[in-house]
């Protein structure tokens, strides 16, 4: 039997002192929801899934409700799921109207030949399994509006935060499951595709050795691999947390890039690293604490 074990992040960036305590209580809601599952002998599959789901209905974040607008005021979704005891894996990218990508991703994954749906695709298969579609209005919040109004008028700039949601985790057989969801990076082109749904990128699990979940600037993650380059690190004899730091520091040596991961090994340690301003993420100390924070990049 393994300890089972949980990590959750709510994104990585600039996240605004005004909405810390949302993403907070985001975080810890969704650690709870997955902690759950795995506390009453559930599997890691389950617990990722409703990990990101919990956070997929938190508008706080850039995932499903609340997710970002694109150059043309429309929102387009990605998200991954992955199977670490048989590499399965199931993702959607650029998806319209699906309140839970998440678990779209996951009924491909368990429900037809292929690994990834895009498109309208994709909402299609949705319509087919009896999943609940939604319409843009749902999804949308204020604060997007706003700043899509705001952009309108600037030139097309970056947002500054990356607050695509994920979860590993491993269950008491030892299985280890990932999931990464998100609405991409604000004002992207139609039909952009972030690291979120690509496997090795946005996530990657391996009962062999472990999982991990990304979040940062996806046109840099999916150089480098960074979930795979995680995992690979854990292979060769690091701990989950130089795993993680690991994959970080090849990310800015080798594309200068902006990100965050969090990792679970097969042992059930957790790590995590960024080298973002800030990062949320939520987790379960050895002694029973559940622990939500915004970590600050360190300096020097």
């Amino acid at each position: 039997m393994v300890k089972p074990a949980l990590i959750v992040h709510g994104g990585a960036g600039e996240i605004p002192q005004s909405e810390e305590a949302d993403y907070l209580t985001g975080c810890q809601q969704a650690f709870e929801a997955g902690w759950h599952i795995l506390e009453c002998g559930g599997s890691a599959l389950d617990a990722v899934e409703a990990a990101v789901r919990a956070m997929e209905d938190d508008p706080t974040f850039d995932a499903g409700v609340g997710s970002v607008l694109n150059s043309v005021g429309e929102i387009e979704l990605d998200a991954m799921i992955m199977d670490g005891a048989t590499l399965n894996l199931g993702a959607v990218a650029a998806v319209r109207g699906i309140a839970n990508p998440i678990t779209l991703a996951r009924r491909i994954m368990e429900h037809t030949a292929h690994n990834v749906l895009v498109g309208e695709g994709a909402r299609r298969f949705a319509e087919q399994i009896g999943l609940r579609l939604c319409s843009q209005a749902e999804l949308t919040v204020p604060r997007e509006v706003a700043r899509y109004r705001e952009h309108q008028q600037a030139v097309l700039e970056e947002h500054g935060g990356h607050d695509t949601v994920g979860a590993v985790a491993i269950d008491r057989a030892g299985h280890v499951a990932s999931a990464t969801s998100t609405g991409g990076i604000a004002f992207k082109m139609p039909g952009r595709v972030g690291d979120s749904p690509l496997v090795g990128a946005g996530a990657y699990a391996d009962d062999l050795c472990g999982g991990a979940s990304a979040t940062g600037h996806g046109e840099m993650i999916m150089r480098v691999l960074l979930s795979k380059t995680a995992t690979d690190a854990i292979a060769r004899g690091m701990t989950a947390q130089e795993a993680a730091e690991h994959a970080v520091s090849i990310l800015q040596d080798r594309v200068q890039g902006k990100a965050g991961v969090i990792v679970v090994d097969r042992q059930g340690e957790i790590g995590f690293a960024h080298n973002t301003p800030r990062m949320a993420v939520s987790w379960r100390t050895p002694g029973g604490e559940i622990r939500a924070v915004i970590r600050r990049q360190r300096v020097g």
